[in-house]
């Protein structure tokens, strides 16, 4: 059955696309006729080299030493990109061209409490040299690491930009995480520098973050820290002031180092779930191609419009966000919460800033939709072309929402991706329609597949989502994993050679696709990922607890599901002895998004034979699906242990 649609764009919105001026390009200086997404699409994967040659051409990607070639075989992993060339994404972010006069508006900042800056790109780019100078002064070069404990902030993109400026890699976490998740990213890595703000805002509250700051001198004795006044909270013994740094260089030469293509620019994480979040380093060349790609001509941004994500510095969306910089698109960062004083907060920010491209996450949509809430009736949306979102899969009411209660003229680019890639590899293109429920095409450059266990193809059914190509955008390298086999382990180990990302998908006849959700037990709350590992470190902490296991209801049939702790106490102890103490320690070393809605004591938590905690299985028993699909009985130590969690899903589904 054909589902409903809900968005098509006009011819002239087509053919006034970036997409469509790509295009015409492909025709004109390549003598390729491709009429429409599907056959620009299947050329993009089928010829891999040319069209991240003509991606980089089109884009007047600046390369200081040619590359000898574009890729060096299609094998994954190994799979080498433009070897041979140099660059640097700082100068591509900030390079002078259309739009990007002195003049021109750059960033435009708002934080909740009202606080608001508007940056040009001349300025930009004074900010980032007086950054680049302040760093080098304390001694920061090519790969060395600039870690940073800051909010979505301009003084966040000077400093990334002015550590990509001169080779180094950056790496950051939001200040709301607690001081034992920061650490356990930061310390791996040996930053040079920290870069830490004083506290933050969120929910109508100040949060003063110093003694964080604290520990994590204490536990990385050899970083230099540098404090950024952002609340006002006061200096701290010992870190030098940001701000003085840049007033001292201020009138520095912006000057920009070349680096090889796959030059670590940043370090992600992955949630940690399984032990240490493992560091995922992406390299200057990959992400300048793949942003100008998916952000130039998928979101259809240039000079002269506004681009949007709500995200924290401890998201992938950030640097997403960021990269609108290298088409040239201003950006609106906002720092605080989305519910405050209301859930229209973020939709006054969008009227009031004139924003051309809102992206968000699908439980804030959800969120809205429950709240009855319809923006186009109280703000001025008319700058508004596109609706993003991400983090979860948008459930058809959400579809449905955003039509009805934001614009029907709004395109909806449901996208999905990851930290792994730091990008979508499905999403929206403004010459495809969107239909109810269904992400509307795979990018290009992405060869996007479904699988079945045994590898074969997929169409119209549900499998695994595999990519059977390689992207520029796959990680350089895991940090301390010196032979690569933790990297083949995490994407490579079911199909060798294809890269499984551990989504399930269904690819639809017409191209387009819905995605059911992760099989992995990543906690996501808020668009903060988190991995159970992590949490288990805090709870576990305690001597009333004897065992533990959390479980992230959200995507497992439910949008915005609950997150449940269940507790196996101590022998003589109780819940309420420890349940305040529980949820103040979790809220302040992970985050106040990791607050369980409920604790649930049990008498055992369910292992398989070699010990590990039944995560993925209870998910889905919680979800509905009946325990003998979800597990083998024969594989657990303690079988028994499953009944509690049986009777509970019964309850739910009630």
């Amino acid at each position: 059955m054909e589902p409903e649609l809900l968005w098509r764009p006009s011819p002239e919105r087509v053919a006034a696309s970036r997409m469509a001026a790509f295009r015409d390009w492909l025709r004109s200086e390549r003598d390729l006729d491709l009429p429409d997404y599907r056959s620009l699409w299947q050329w993009s994967v089928d010829d891999l080299p040319a069209f991240w040659q003509a991606i980089a051409d089109f884009f007047d990607v600046r390369f200081h030493d040619q590359p000898e070639q574009v890729l060096t075989g299609e094998e994954m992993p190994g799979a080498r990109w433009f070897p041979g060339a140099t660059l640097n994404y700082a100068e591509h972010a900030l390079r002078e061209g259309e739009g990007r006069a002195d003049d021109d508006l750059a960033v435009v900042f708002a934080r909740e409490d009202g606080r608001s800056e508007e940056i040009t790109f001349g300025e930009l780019r004074d900010r980032v040299a007086a950054a680049r100078a302040a760093l080098a002064e304390l001694g920061v070069g090519a790969g060395d690491r600039v870690a940073a404990l800051v909010p979505n902030c301009p003084d966040a993109l000077v400093a990334f930009l002015a550590a990509a400026s001169l080779g180094a890699t950056w790496s950051s976490c939001s200040p709301d995480f607690g001081a034992r998740a920061v650490a356990d990213r930061f310390v791996q890595i040996e930053p040079k520098v920290l870069i830490a703000v004083d506290g933050y805002c969120y929910g109508g509250r100040r949060f003063d973050v110093r003694s964080t700051v604290d520990e994590l001198r204490a536990e990385m004795p050899g970083t230099t820290a540098v404090l950024v006044d952002y609340l006002g909270e006061g200096p701290l013994e010992g870190a030098l002031d940001w701000r003085e740094l840049l007033a001292r260089n201020r009138g520095a030469a912006l000057e920009f180092t070349p680096v090889p293509f796959e030059h670590p620019l940043w370090i992600l994480y992955s949630s940690g779930t399984t032990g240490l979040p493992k560091g995922i380093v992406h390299g200057h060349g990959g992400m300048v191609l793949e942003h100008l790609k998916v952000i130039g001509l998928h979101c259809d941004l240039g000079p002269g419009e506004r681009f949007f994500w709500f995200t924290t510095t401890g998201w992938m969306m950030w640097n997403f966000l960021v990269g609108g910089l290298l088409t040239g698109t201003t950006l609106v960062l906002f720092d605080g919460s989305p519910g405050h004083p209301s859930l229209s907060a973020l939709w006054e920010l969008a009227a009031r800033y004139r924003v051309s491209f809102f992206g968000t996450s699908a439980p804030f949509i959800q969120s809205c939709l429950k709240r009855e809430l319809r923006p186009k009736d109280d703000v001025d949306l008319s700058a508004l072309r596109a609706v993003g979102s991400t983090g979860a899969p948008l459930t058809t009411d959400g579809f449905r929402w955003v039509a009805d209660a934001v614009g029907e003229d709004v395109q909806i680019a449901s996208v999905s991706g990851g930290t792994d890639l730091c990008t979508a590899f499905v999403g929206a293109s403004p010459d495809v329609p969107v239909w109810l429920g269904e992400i509307s095409c795979p990018l290009l450059g992405a060869a996007v597949a479904s699988f079945d266990e045994r590898g074969e193809p997929l169409q119209e059914e549900v499998g695994e989502l595999v990519l059977t190509k390689p992207m520029p955008t796959m990680p350089v390298h895991f940090w301390n994993d010196p032979d690569g086999q933790r990297l083949r382990d995490a994407y490579f180990d079911t199909f060798p050679g294809i890269w499984r990302h551990g989504d399930w998908v269904r690819i639809t006849d017409r191209g387009s696709l819905v995605i059911y959700g992760r099989s992995d037990s990543t906690l996501n709350r808020g668009g903060v990922r988190m991995g159970t590992a992590e949490f288990y470190r805090v709870v576990e902490r305690f001597e009333q607890i004897a065992d533990s296991l959390v479980i992230d209801t959200s995507g497992a049939g439910e949008t915005d599901g609950e997150l449940l702790c269940f507790l196996v106490l101590a022998e003589g102890a109780e819940l309420a002895d420890v349940e305040g103490e529980l949820r103040a320690a979790l809220r302040s070393e992970l985050s106040p998004r990791h607050v369980p809605n409920r604790f649930i004591v049990v008498d055992e938590v369910p292992r398989t034979l070699n010990g590990k905690k039944l995560e993925v299985p209870v998910k889905k028993i919680l979800a509905g699906t009946p325990p003998e699909r979800a597990v083998s009985r024969d594989a657990l130590q303690n079988p028994a242990a499953l009944e509690p969690f049986v009777q509970l899903s019964g309850d739910r589904q009630a």
